[in-house]
Protein backbone atom coordinates (compact mmCIF):
# COMPACT_ATOMS: atom_id res chain seq x y z
CA UNK A 1 0.00 0.00 0.00
CA UNK A 2 3.04 2.40 1.02
CA UNK A 3 4.50 1.48 -2.54
CA UNK A 4 1.17 2.53 -4.06
CA UNK A 5 0.99 5.18 -2.76
CA UNK A 6 4.73 6.93 -3.42
CA UNK A 7 3.81 5.63 -7.18
CA UNK A 8 0.47 7.57 -6.89
CA UNK A 9 2.39 10.37 -5.99
CA UNK A 10 5.30 10.24 -8.06
CA UNK A 11 2.51 9.93 -11.15
CA UNK A 12 1.01 12.97 -9.41
CA UNK A 13 4.43 15.36 -9.82
CA UNK A 14 4.59 13.96 -13.25
CA UNK A 15 1.12 15.08 -14.34
CA UNK A 16 1.94 18.41 -12.95
CA UNK A 17 5.25 19.08 -14.06
CA UNK A 18 3.87 17.88 -17.61
CA UNK A 19 0.68 20.16 -17.03
CA UNK A 20 3.20 23.65 -15.98
CA UNK A 21 5.60 22.97 -19.03
CA UNK A 22 2.12 22.83 -21.42
CA UNK A 23 1.31 26.39 -19.29
CA UNK A 24 4.93 27.52 -20.03
CA UNK A 25 4.78 26.63 -23.33
CA UNK A 26 1.09 28.31 -24.17
CA UNK A 27 1.59 31.72 -22.35
CA UNK A 28 5.12 32.07 -24.18
CA UNK A 29 3.14 31.72 -27.73
CA UNK A 30 0.55 34.65 -26.25
CA UNK A 31 -0.33 37.14 -29.12
CA UNK A 32 -2.32 40.17 -27.58
CA UNK A 33 -3.69 41.88 -31.00
CA UNK A 34 -5.44 45.32 -30.20
CA UNK A 35 -7.98 46.59 -32.73
CA UNK A 36 -7.84 50.40 -34.17
CA UNK A 37 -10.05 52.47 -36.43
CA UNK A 38 -8.23 55.19 -37.09
CA UNK A 39 -4.53 56.17 -37.78
CA UNK A 40 -4.11 59.14 -35.03
CA UNK A 41 -5.38 56.10 -32.63
CA UNK A 42 -2.70 53.32 -33.69
CA UNK A 43 -0.10 56.09 -33.84
CA UNK A 44 -0.63 56.78 -30.51
CA UNK A 45 -0.93 53.66 -28.70
CA UNK A 46 2.60 53.29 -30.54
CA UNK A 47 3.78 55.84 -28.94
CA UNK A 48 2.38 54.48 -25.39
CA UNK A 49 4.09 51.12 -26.12
CA UNK A 50 7.13 52.22 -27.21
CA UNK A 51 7.28 54.75 -23.77
CA UNK A 52 6.19 51.85 -22.03
CA UNK A 53 9.18 50.07 -22.86
CA UNK A 54 7.83 47.57 -24.70
CA UNK A 55 9.98 45.39 -27.46
CA UNK A 56 8.17 42.51 -29.30
CA UNK A 57 5.39 44.27 -30.13
CA UNK A 58 4.39 45.20 -33.59
CA UNK A 59 1.97 47.66 -36.00
CA UNK A 60 -0.76 46.81 -38.83
CA UNK A 61 -1.83 49.32 -40.84
CA UNK A 62 -3.16 48.69 -44.56
CA UNK A 63 -0.95 51.43 -45.64
CA UNK A 64 2.41 53.07 -44.57
CA UNK A 65 1.62 56.03 -41.63
CA UNK A 66 3.34 59.37 -41.05
CA UNK A 67 5.38 58.97 -38.23
CA UNK A 68 5.13 55.67 -37.10
CA UNK A 69 8.78 54.89 -37.28
CA UNK A 70 9.45 57.45 -35.21
CA UNK A 71 6.05 56.46 -32.85
CA UNK A 72 7.74 53.30 -32.63
CA UNK A 73 11.38 53.76 -32.03
CA UNK A 74 12.51 52.63 -35.59
CA UNK A 75 16.04 53.07 -36.44
CA UNK A 76 17.76 53.62 -39.95
CA UNK A 77 17.34 50.39 -41.77
CA UNK A 78 20.41 48.67 -42.14
CA UNK A 79 19.15 47.56 -45.52
CA UNK A 80 21.48 50.49 -47.09
CA UNK A 81 24.86 49.06 -46.04
CA UNK A 82 23.82 45.41 -47.50
CA UNK A 83 23.56 46.80 -50.37
CA UNK A 84 26.81 49.31 -50.33
CA UNK A 85 28.25 45.98 -49.46
CA UNK A 86 26.82 43.67 -52.12
CA UNK A 87 27.50 46.94 -54.81
CA UNK A 88 31.27 46.92 -53.76
CA UNK A 89 31.43 42.98 -54.22
CA UNK A 90 29.91 42.79 -57.95
CA UNK A 91 32.12 46.34 -59.27
CA UNK A 92 35.50 44.62 -57.72
CA UNK A 93 34.50 41.59 -58.76
CA UNK A 94 33.87 42.96 -62.66
CA UNK A 95 37.22 44.88 -62.43
CA UNK A 96 39.29 41.59 -61.52
CA UNK A 97 37.47 39.96 -63.85
CA UNK A 98 37.97 42.43 -67.13
CA UNK A 99 41.63 43.42 -65.96
CA UNK A 100 42.39 39.51 -65.25
CA UNK A 101 40.77 38.27 -68.45
CA UNK A 102 41.82 41.34 -70.81
CA UNK A 103 45.01 42.28 -69.43
CA UNK A 104 47.00 39.62 -68.22
CA UNK A 105 45.56 36.09 -68.98
CA UNK A 106 44.87 37.27 -72.73
CA UNK A 107 45.96 40.89 -73.45
CA UNK A 108 44.03 41.84 -76.84
CA UNK A 109 43.77 45.65 -78.06
CA UNK A 110 40.05 46.44 -78.90
CA UNK A 111 38.96 49.83 -80.45
CA UNK A 112 42.82 51.15 -80.47
CA UNK A 113 42.80 50.88 -76.55
CA UNK A 114 45.43 48.99 -74.58
CA UNK A 115 45.44 45.74 -72.72
CA UNK A 116 44.04 46.27 -69.36
CA UNK A 117 42.03 49.74 -70.08
CA UNK A 118 39.49 50.93 -67.68
CA UNK A 119 37.21 52.23 -70.40
CA UNK A 120 35.90 49.06 -72.35
CA UNK A 121 35.47 47.84 -68.48
CA UNK A 122 32.94 50.42 -68.10
CA UNK A 123 29.72 48.55 -69.08
CA UNK A 124 30.85 44.97 -67.34
CA UNK A 125 31.68 47.01 -64.13
CA UNK A 126 28.22 48.96 -64.15
CA UNK A 127 26.27 46.11 -65.01
CA UNK A 128 27.78 44.00 -61.97
CA UNK A 129 27.40 46.32 -59.65
CA UNK A 130 23.76 46.87 -60.67
CA UNK A 131 22.91 43.03 -60.43
CA UNK A 132 24.58 42.65 -57.37
CA UNK A 133 22.86 46.07 -55.94
CA UNK A 134 19.69 43.71 -56.28
CA UNK A 135 21.00 40.93 -54.96
CA UNK A 136 21.78 42.85 -51.89
CA UNK A 137 18.76 44.43 -51.69
CA UNK A 138 16.10 41.38 -51.97
CA UNK A 139 18.28 39.15 -49.68
CA UNK A 140 18.64 41.81 -47.13
CA UNK A 141 15.00 42.77 -47.00
CA UNK A 142 14.09 38.89 -46.71
CA UNK A 143 16.65 38.42 -43.56
CA UNK A 144 15.86 41.81 -42.02
CA UNK A 145 12.18 40.70 -42.16
CA UNK A 146 12.75 37.45 -41.08
CA UNK A 147 11.45 35.98 -44.20
CA UNK A 148 9.94 33.64 -45.74
CA UNK A 149 7.67 33.28 -42.85
CA UNK A 150 4.37 31.31 -43.89
CA UNK A 151 2.24 31.62 -41.22
CA UNK A 152 1.73 34.35 -38.30
CA UNK A 153 -0.52 34.11 -35.00
CA UNK A 154 -2.51 37.11 -36.26
CA UNK A 155 -3.40 35.18 -39.08
CA UNK A 156 -5.47 33.18 -36.88
CA UNK A 157 -8.11 35.89 -35.97
CA UNK A 158 -10.87 36.62 -38.15
CA UNK A 159 -10.57 40.41 -37.62
CA UNK A 160 -7.16 40.68 -38.35
CA UNK A 161 -8.43 40.32 -42.45
CA UNK A 162 -9.19 44.43 -42.10
CA UNK A 163 -5.36 45.05 -42.16
CA UNK A 164 -5.23 44.78 -45.67
CA UNK A 165 -8.27 47.38 -46.34
CA UNK A 166 -9.45 49.56 -42.98
CA UNK A 167 -8.43 48.59 -39.85
CA UNK A 168 -5.44 48.88 -38.10
CA UNK A 169 -3.50 46.80 -35.39
CA UNK A 170 -1.07 46.33 -32.89
CA UNK A 171 0.18 43.54 -31.42
CA UNK A 172 2.20 42.31 -28.71
CA UNK A 173 4.03 39.15 -27.95
CA UNK A 174 4.23 37.21 -24.63
CA UNK A 175 7.76 36.78 -24.98
CA UNK A 176 8.37 40.75 -24.12
CA UNK A 177 9.63 41.03 -20.62
CA UNK A 178 6.96 43.70 -19.63
CA UNK A 179 4.02 41.61 -21.28
CA UNK A 180 1.48 41.03 -18.44
CA UNK A 181 -2.19 40.18 -20.46
CA UNK A 182 -4.24 42.29 -17.66
CA UNK A 183 -1.75 44.99 -17.59
CA UNK A 184 -1.54 45.02 -21.31
CA UNK A 185 -4.78 44.95 -22.17
CA UNK A 186 -5.58 47.40 -19.91
CA UNK A 187 -2.97 49.88 -21.57
CA UNK A 188 -4.33 49.17 -24.76
CA UNK A 189 -7.86 49.72 -23.78
CA UNK A 190 -7.24 53.03 -22.03
CA UNK A 191 -5.55 53.97 -25.86
CA UNK A 192 -8.68 53.84 -27.40
CA UNK A 193 -8.40 50.32 -28.67
CA UNK A 194 -12.15 49.46 -30.09
CA UNK A 195 -11.28 45.68 -30.02
CA UNK A 196 -8.98 43.21 -28.19
CA UNK A 197 -8.62 39.26 -28.57
CA UNK A 198 -6.03 37.42 -26.97
CA UNK A 199 -4.18 34.44 -30.10
CA UNK A 200 -2.89 31.38 -28.15
CA UNK A 201 -0.76 29.71 -30.48
CA UNK A 202 -0.52 25.59 -30.16
CA UNK A 203 2.44 25.16 -32.54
Amino acid sequence: MTSQSASARMTSRASARALNRRAARVEKTQLLLAEFENTSDVLHAAEVMRRAGYQKWDVHSPFPIHGMDAAMGLKDSRLGWTVLLFALTGLTGAFVMMYWMGGVDYPFVAGGKPPGALPPMAPIIFELTILFSAFGTVLGMLHLNRMPRHNHPVFSSERFKGASDHRFFVSVDSRDKNFDAGRTRALLESNHASFIELIEVTS
